[in-house]
């Protein structure tokens, strides 16, 4: 099972990005997913979820700002982030929690926003 996260880079504060998850070697469709994100000297946040189903879920510091989506045909996650804020600058990693509770993570990605 492999999980690859990507799309990070450099942008101005108010810019946007678009994060991508891809899994492979598992049945897409029944893993829920998770953006978690880790600053240096803080501890990891978790940014934004996505049920099997679809129901999601975001922290408050994101709320309005990024949207989690996924692409059961693609087997994709997407993390589509607006109006970037300087606070925001983490790398971000993706999870998937397959139905029996198994876990597979993904190797980050990182974003830096600049004032």
């Amino acid at each position: 099972v492999q999980l690859q996260a990507s799309g990070g880079g450099l942008v101005e504060a108010g810019g946007s990005l678009r994060l991508s998850c891809a899994t492979s070697g598992i049945t897409f469709s029944r893993l829920a997913m998770v953006w978690y994100r880790q600053a240096p000297g803080k501890q990891r946040e978790l940014v934004a979820y996505i049920s099997s189903g679809g129901s999601t879920n975001y922290a408050d510091s994101v709320k309005g700002r990024f949207t989690i989506s996924r692409d059961n045909a693609k087997n994709t996650m997407h993390l589509q982030m607006n109006s970037l804020k300087p606070e925001d600058t983490a790398v971000y990693h993706c999870k998937g929690t397959y139905y029996n509770g198994m876990q597979y993570w993904g190797k980050g990605t990182q974003v830096t926003v600049s004032s």
